[in-house]
């Protein structure tokens, strides 16, 4: 539903951008090895302190790899035993990051800086009633509810949750939207209303002890899922908007930001090809595309991105997150609450 979300973007009536331009994310500085636990900031390393010795040894390291053709790039890559695929600005960032994350792993083991991680990450993609042409003031419900659930540590996708929804509002799909997400109508006829399928969702991640025992965050592609279809949905189901849900890594700024690549070059298929990657599974199912969505997330986490929470929903409004906030796991998931 990628393009289709694109092109309802700007007629959004329930949520307003902030004003403020997108903030720099800041870069991971280690991958905890499985079993390991995970260090604590202190807290003028958190702030943004890069007054120690080794930031000085990474900055030269990436002056140098700056001027390395693509072809030194990828030789040196094939070295170090690391993935050679990828457009140059990729490699290049994989590159300088491999090496800064063994200097700050060395360097930790000295008493130096060290970097702090969710345990998992939890990937959305909501698949969402639709219209060839949709007026302004159709009202999108969720239909495909998906979860693809990736160990920070062990880099890994590691559990997947998908429930269908019926629709409300408009209870018959349209042919187009049938069409585009594979999602036939005795699916949504047989599914349970929305507020039914969140309480799923809840129950599913606390079997899994996410918000309690594991820091954890929620994941998007855009700012779409959460804040507009989940808030519209929680409308039309008269139940109150999520906790666990109301800040989120959107990874479209994530990538770019990480690989200095232009909004333009942060679409899906998109970010799969600039790392040379392939689009696995059906496009426009919410599942297949969360699948893929983790994909990415990976490879940036295996490239040396730390993933952070950098969208929020604030009284209605989608927000930026600035990169110098202190770095929060979601809170535990509580059952569906009424409006009323």
């Amino acid at each position: 539903m990628e393009e289709h979300k694109e092109n309802i973007q700007e007629r959004d009536i329930n949520v307003k951008m902030s004003s403020g331009e997108e903030e720099k994310e800041k870069t991971c500085s280690r991958i905890c090895p499985a079993g390991q636990s995970v260090p604590h900031m202190s807290s003028s390393q958190s702030t943004g302190d890069f007054s120690h010795p080794v930031y000085k040894e990474i900055a030269l390291a990436n002056g140098h790899i700056n001027r390395m053709t693509k072809e030194e790039l990828r030789i040196k890559l094939a070295e170090l035993k690391l993935d050679t695929r990828g457009v140059k600005d990729v490699m290049k960032k994989r590159l300088k990051s491999h090496y800064k994350k063994q200097k700050l792993i060395q360097t930790a083991a000295e008493g130096g800086p060290t970097d702090t991680y969710y345990d998992y990450i939890c990937v959305v993609d909501f698949e969402a009633t639709c219209e060839e042409d949709n007026p302004s003031d159709f009202l999108h419900e969720i239909i495909e509810f998906p979860i693809v659930l990736i160990n920070t540590h062990t880099l890994e996708i590691v559990d997947t949750f998908q429930q269908y929804v019926k629709p409300e509002l408009n209870p018959q799909l349209s042919d187009f939207c049938m069409k585009l997400t594979g999602i036939t109508q005795k699916m949504v006829d047989k599914a349970t209303t929305f507020p039914a399928v969140l309480q799923r969702v809840v129950d599913w991640l606390q079997e899994r002890e996410l918000g309690t025992k594991y820091k954890y965050a929620i994941l998007t592609d855009g700012s779409w899922d959460m804040s507009k279809f989940l808030n519209i949905q929680c409308r039309i189901s008269r139940i109150k908007y999520p906790q666990f849900a109301k800040k989120w890594i959107n990874i479209r700024k994530s990538y770019g930001n990480f690989y200095k690549m232009p909004r333009a070059q942060t679409k899906l298929s998109t970010m799969l090809e600039n790392l040379g990657m392939k689009y696995e599974g059906r496009p426009h199912s919410g599942l297949d595309d969360s699948h893929n969505i983790a994909r990415i997330a990976v490879r940036m986490l295996q490239d040396g991105c730390q993933l952070r929470v950098n969208e929020r929903m604030h009284a209605g409004q989608l927000l930026t997150i600035p990169s110098s906030a202190p770095v929060e796991g979601a809170p535990p998931p509580r059952n569906p609450r009424s409006r009323e």
